[in-house]
């Protein structure tokens, strides 16, 4: 796959289950739901989008959400299953610190990792917004501990004054260099 083919959901496809991080069956499926627009070109951030749809990543949206106190537990159930279900996740909560959300409210994300206690600090401005370091360091806490695979931020060209979601990657060292290596993508 030469680094200067368009990057298409089809090339995803191939390097996703030629690097051994989906199945071939994954990616039929994944390529039959895109068949209208399987060989489109993609920009880097639709590139980074599309490898949840084959199943190896979860994004952090960066548009509003129903609320954070039922948002945080899906997000973290989704990572969860896209790593495997190895780790169980329960009881997810945001505690709420003081004051009011117009200056950044210091709150606490709590929930339990296979019954072990887990908090990360997490600031928000709004009842309807992730805050983005507190989610993604919560989606690395789905991986397993023996599993090679570890969360990382997708990484992409980006245009000043845009919103993007977060995209985290479950993937090996080798396969995040071949993401870079053949899409353009860093995972940091």
């Amino acid at each position: 796959m030469p680094k200067n083919s368009p990057t298409t959901y089809r090339r995803i496809g191939a390097l996703l289950s030629g690097t051994g991080m989906v199945s071939e069956e994954k990616t039929r499926s994944t390529l039959e739901a895109a068949a209208t627009y399987a060989d489109d070109e993609l920009a880097p951030y639709a590139a980074a989008q599309a490898l949840e749809s084959f199943g190896v990543a979860v994004s952090v949206h960066a548009d509003d959400i129903d609320s954070i106190h039922s948002g945080y537990a899906g997000l973290l159930a989704h990572a969860a299953q896209v790593a495997d279900g190895r780790v169980t996740i329960s009881d997810v909560r945001v505690v709420e610190g003081e004051g009011g959300l117009e200056g950044g409210r210091s709150d606490l994300l709590e929930f339990r990792r296979n019954a072990e206690p887990v908090s990360i600090p997490a600031e928000h401005f709004a009842e309807d917004y992730y805050d983005h370091e507190a989610a993604c360091r919560a989606i690395a806490e789905t991986a397993h501990g023996d599993d090679p695979r570890s969360w990382h931020n997708v990484g992409f060209a980006r245009e000043p004054g845009v919103g993007y979601d977060s995209i985290m990657v479950l993937a090996t060292p080798e396969q995040r260099k071949a993401l870079h290596r053949q899409l353009g993508l860093t995972a940091f």
